[in-house]
């Protein structure tokens, strides 16, 4: 069978990952998976115990979960063409470098926005976390400006997997709605040109449920229904 990812709508961060496997050309399936409801079941817990997406099914029946580990695993089938770079290498140390900034400090500081949009809090606390969030993804969005240094992309000439993963989570932004992103030069530029990028255009795709174009190796939707049998039988 064809690996299946997991993904959580709406708004998951599991959409750098499908950007990713489009990106490598592998061949995959997708399970979407309904966040709260879903995703907190006893049912998806047998998938990911920590009731979260994304999560990835592969061949034999085993599952990796969290973004950083299906991203590296996606790099690490695709050595040797534009995505996949050897560990060990200072190309890998640059992008792994570049993962853990945005899947810390970036992907960390819409957290407690998240958190006031999700749970019931009296004014005052829904207040103070909203101000605390703000602060940090303007703190991160300057940071991440920094670190592109006027690039085309975050790490090397082209598109990697670090790209994959921040438009997932820059896109946040336009939901919450925090910073102007045009203050941004570089970083503005880099978001405008991944949504130019067919597999971004497919992930959004995907997650509103229109007609969605791969450009690489998708293979179908799943139920999760169907992925647990599956599951069943590869265990």
């Amino acid at each position: 069978m064809s690996p299946i990812l997991f993904y959580g709508v709406p708004e998951g961060c599991s959409f750098g990952s499908i950007v990713a496997l489009e990106w490598s050309g592998l061949p995959y399936r997708l399970c979407r998976v309904e966040m709260p409801e879903i995703v907190s079941s006893e049912e998806y817990k047998r998938i990911n115990m920590a009731g979260e997406t994304p999560s990835l099914l592969l061949e034999d029946g085993s599952t990796i979960s969290e973004s950083m580990a299906i991203l590296h695993h996606i790099g690490a089938r695709t050595i040797g063409n534009h995505l996949g770079v050897a560990q060990g290498s200072m190309d890998f140390d640059r992008l792994n470098q570049m993962l853990a900034f945005l899947n810390t400090t970036f992907f960390q500081a819409f957290g407690p926005l998240w958190y006031a949009v999700e749970h019931p809090l009296d004014a005052n606390e829904k207040r103070a976390l909203t101000a605390y969030g703000t602060a940090a993804v303007e703190k991160a969005h300057h940071t991440l400006e920094r670190l592109l240094e006027d690039r085309e992309w975050l790490v090397g000439n082209g598109p990697s997997l670090a790209d994959a993963y921040f438009v997932g989570i820059a896109r946040w932004n336009d939901f919450h709605k925090v910073v102007d992103r045009r203050q941004f030069p570089a970083l503005h530029r880099l978001y405008q040109r991944m949504q130019q990028e067919p597999a971004v255009r497919f992930a959004h795709a995907i997650e509103h449920r229109q007609e969605a174009k791969s450009s690489g190796g998708f293979r179908g939707e799943v139920d999760l229904s169907e992925a647990l049998g599956l599951l069943k039988q590869a265990a």
